[in-house]
């Protein structure tokens, strides 16, 4: 059986807010460790049924950055909930949602130059 292995590397400032953060996968095309601005894990915990969640990001990341990052986030799982129940009603109604959330920021944005 094949193994993956994904690995994070926080560094925290004084006030252990992340500083820098890297990650590597043993599966990814590029070798070696990359930096980025922000993370967001989410695991199924099947003992209690929940979602146990871990949202880091560094002072880095601008809020326009943070709010596209999540808007990718949910439609990635817009797909993700298609692939693996086959509900359409579900995807389409999280794609909507990233549809508004966008023009939102785009007009966000267009208000801020």
């Amino acid at each position: 059986m094949k193994k993956s292995e994904i690995k994070f590397q926080i560094e925290l400032d004084g006030a252990n807010l992340p500083k820098t953060i890297h990650w590597d996968a043993s599966d990814k095309e590029e070798k070696g460790e990359e930096a980025t601005k922000s993370i967001s894990l989410n695991i199924w915990d099947n003992v209690n049924h929940s979602t146990l969640r871990i949202d880091l990001w560094t002072d880095e990341m601008s809020v326009v950055e943070m709010k596209r990052f999540y808007i990718d986030i949910l439609g990635g799982m817009a797909q993700t909930i298609l692939n693996s129940t086959g509900d359409e009603y579900i995807s389409e109604e999280i794609k909507e949602l990233c549809d508004r959330l966008v023009k939102h920021v785009n007009e966000e944005n267009k208000k801020s130059l």
